[in-house]
């Protein structure tokens, strides 16, 4: 089994392969491989998206790799590989990104990544810290990576920018922050979470082991 953490120059991969490989070990779920390479990515069993920074950079270092995004979305649509897209990871799983510019995204969800604008402007702008997560109804018992976790559990957030879906029956997840801000979203084979799983201490390590056990 090889999970691969896809590499494009886009944050700091290193305390996200660390908390991989501490639940891989412990789940018995094989090689993780953090990779820019789109034979690697071909071969992987899950594919893991991270991305730091604005979308519109993101999405055009994910494309200065040849071939590379062509391998995940060929393995994730055609070969139903399990994905995980991590903060703008996630993100570009939607429609359209509108920070800066539009700029197109992968279209697997449908939805565009807007700026967070808290009805309370007190709240700043990015949202970052941890905030308490409330699982969305049709969420609770449908969704095998969610196992163990409940509405209250905290995860930890870095971003101004969230993804608002077309279809709530996408949206897994969600906080408060002086209105919804979407958290975790999902459909058939695909998962993104908007928060940093590997920064998010117990709740984090729980859902990466859900993850890499996850045959959707």
């Amino acid at each position: 089994m090889l999970t691969v953490l896809v590499d494009y120059d886009s944050g700091n991969l290193h305390s996200a392969e660390k908390a991989f490989q501490r639940m891989a070990t412990e789940t018995d779920a094989g090689q993780i491989l953090v990779s820019s390479d789109p034979k690697d990515v071909a071969r992987a069993d899950r594919i893991v998206l991270p991305g730091d920074g604005a979308f519109p950079a993101c999405r055009r270092a994910l494309g200065s790799y040849g071939g590379l995004f062509d391998s995940i979305a060929e393995a994730v649509t055609i070969r139903a590989r399990p994905f995980l897209g991590i903060c703008v990871g996630m993100q570009m799983m939607a429609s359209w990104g509108r920070e800066y510019q539009d700029t197109e995204g992968f279209g697997w969800i449908p939805g565009e990544v807007v700026k967070i604008t808290p009805a309370d402007p007190a709240l700043k702008v990015p949202h970052m810290g941890w905030n308490d997560l409330v699982i969305d109804t049709q969420a609770i018992a449908a969704h095998p990576v969610l196992d163990g976790l409940k509405t209250g559990d905290h995860a930890y957030f870095v971003h101004s920018y969230h993804f608002r879906v077309e279809n709530h029956a996408h949206r897994l997840a969600h906080v408060d922050y002086a209105g919804d801000v979407t958290a975790i979203i999902g459909r058939d084979n695909m998962l993104g979470m908007q928060f940093h799983p590997e920064k998010s201490q117990a709740n984090g390590l729980r859902l990466i082991s859900n993850f890499l056990r996850w045959k959707p």
